[in-house]
């Protein structure tokens, strides 16, 4: 036991030390990376924990927080999750895990970003052209977890991209890899994951709106993809009988902003009511602590949680995540 508190310690230390020794610039990057949807956080419990999620024991939203955790469910699973982002924008996610053996584990996934209708305007015409304009973001993939020891464990997810926004179009690709180990004392978890590792990206396409004194010229500009290297340390430091809190903290450093760091608890009574909060801390434009519900229950013998969460903005107003996750129970007859 004590072996374990003084790991855990010295992992807090090392992230308050990279917190005061390591300047938190970056924000003049932000805006550099394109399809920034893939940052959106598509799990409603890992949003209401302020985005700490990364090492948490997986469940049907592993394939999302980290593909490594496939391997701690006992069955295969499923998870639906819609994100209302506001100004009309939704964001939607789809996603099955399914045992291979004791060992590993194999996912799908699809989420997707699409904008409604936007109607046309122009400086000629800013009243409209009487044209209706798209913007959709897909991303579909597929994972892989293996369980390499009893307490290490590693995922892979590939995803294919596609981005079309009014006439012009995009196709991608980009890799998510992760690491998770765990201990048996309270259970402490520790994991490190790299999310949309790939190249550039361009948007290719001629559609001009007005086409007065414009020249379409060669490709366009090529952007990096929004990639996020996460560091997370979780652990469960109270359970007894119907009583259960868990702790996550969580250092994200993109490619695209600044280093921020995410904290997040969560309690739940009898493993039926859970209640989450978290915080944001150096993200701009996220200064009030994110919160939510889950409740669990039962449909034709196979568990069923549904989950909800609010992230208050400070220009977009109160962002929310509704999902429903179900895991099947194998011993069903």
């Amino acid at each position: 036991m004590k072996k374990f508190t003084f790991i855990f310690i010295l992992s807090l230390a090392s992230l308050v030390m990279h917190a005061q020794l390591l300047p938190t610039f970056g924000g003049e990057r932000a805006g550099l990376s394109a399809l920034s949807f893939l940052k959106n956080d598509m799990s409603p419990r890992s949003q209401a924990l302020g985005g700490a999620s990364v090492a948490l024991s997986g469940d049907a939203y592993a394939a999302y927080q980290n593909p490594a955790g496939m391997t701690n469910l006992d069955a295969s699973a499923f998870s639906l999750s819609h994100y209302f982002l506001g100004g009309g924008i939704n964001q939607s996610w789809l996603s099955g895990i399914f045992k291979i053996d004791e060992m590993s584990a194999i996912g799908t996934s699809i989420n997707m970003l699409n904008s409604g209708a936007i109607e046309e305007r122009t400086e000629f015409q800013p009243g409209g052209t009487g044209r209706m304009i798209y913007a959709t973001n897909m991303a579909a993939g597929v994972s892989y977890s293996r369980m390499l020891s009893t307490q290490f464990e590693l995922g892979v997810t590939l995803k294919y991209i596609y981005e079309q926004l009014a006439g012009y179009y995009n196709h991608t690709a980009a890799v998510d890899v992760g690491f998770l180990y765990q201990t048996d004392w309270k259970e402490l978890q520790f994991a490190i994951m790299v999310q949309n590792f790939g190249g550039n990206t361009s948007l290719s396409g001629t559609y001009l709106a007005s086409g007065f004194n414009r020249i379409q010229t060669g490709n366009l500009e090529d952007n990096t993809l929004p990639n996020v290297f996460r560091l997370g340390v979780s652990m469960v430091p109270y359970e007894k009988d119907r009583h259960r809190i868990l702790t996550a903290i969580q250092l994200n450093h993109p490619n695209d902003n600044a280093e921020n760091y995410r904290i997040g608890v969560e309690y739940e009574y009898m493993k039926i009511l859970a209640v989450r909060a978290g915080y944001k801390i150096n993200v701009r434009g996220q200064n009030w602590p994110t919160f939510g519900l889950g409740v669990r229950s039962m449909m034709g013998g196979h568990p069923v949680y549904f989950d909800y969460s609010v992230n208050p903005t400070n220009h977009l107003g109160f962002q929310q995540n509704l999902g429903i996750r179900i895991q099947l129970n194998n011993d069903l007859r």
